[in-house]
């Protein structure tokens, strides 16, 4: 994927980085998917200890359909799990119609690699972290996160490497995300992945 996927797009303002404060909240979300290797690692103290350590004070995960250990946990309703781990209070829930409140809630981010999120949430300018899952079956997710991660809009992660992804961070070095068409972008993204073509050819019977 090349820079000539942005052009044409204007300039915006990515989100003024924060003030210290004392409450800072990070979001996690796997959306429809199941990705328990983030989850797990999300609930884990390598990255809750560095959540605490940059002054985080609660975190959010919508584990989707993913697995995680519910015993250290208080469960409020069916779908709905919190605890308390030092100073930083963690809630994890499966599904919501939507996220935007979540999204525009969040000093941080932490998502898969779906296009649709990624897009999301970089028109906010939030600071993202995106982790391709690697049990997919193909390698578009991480090409996307890695692409945008080439061009400075967001950090990519793997999941062993979280940890130090939240500890490097610097908010204020990611390059705004410029404002586009969602659909024009969707097209020229399916250009770039090859989509187009397949799709195509597809149409045409080719392939049979």
């Amino acid at each position: 994927m090349s820079e000539s996927l942005f052009k044409g797009f204007g300039p915006v303002s990515r989100a003024a980085p924060s003030r210290p404060r004392s409450a800072m909240h990070v979001f996690l979300t796997v959306g429809s998917t199941r990705f328990d290797a983030l989850v797990h690692a999300a609930l884990a103290p390598p990255v809750l200890d560095v959540l605490r350590a940059h002054g985080y004070t609660s975190l959010d995960v919508q584990c989707g359909n993913s697995d995680f250990d519910t015993a250290s946990f208080h469960q409020s309703t069916p779908d709905h799990w919190q605890r308390t781990d030092g100073a930083l209070a963690v809630n994890v829930w499966r599904f919501k119609p939507s996220l935007k409140d979540d999204y525009e809630r969040a000093d941080l981010i932490i998502s898969h690699a779906g296009s649709g999120t990624i897009i999301d949430v970089l028109r906010l300018g939030k600071p993202l972290i995106v982790v391709p899952n690697p049990t997919l079956l193909d390698n578009h997710q991480e090409e996307l996160s890695d692409a945008l991660a080439h061009l400075g809009h967001l950090r990519s992660s793997t999941v062993a490497g979280l940890p130090q992804a939240i500890e490097t961070l610097d908010s204020t070095q990611l390059v705004p995300f410029p404002q586009f068409d969602g659909s024009r972008f969707r097209e020229l993204l399916d250009d770039e992945m090859g989509y187009s073509d397949h799709d195509h050819a597809r149409k045409n019977g080719a392939g049979r």
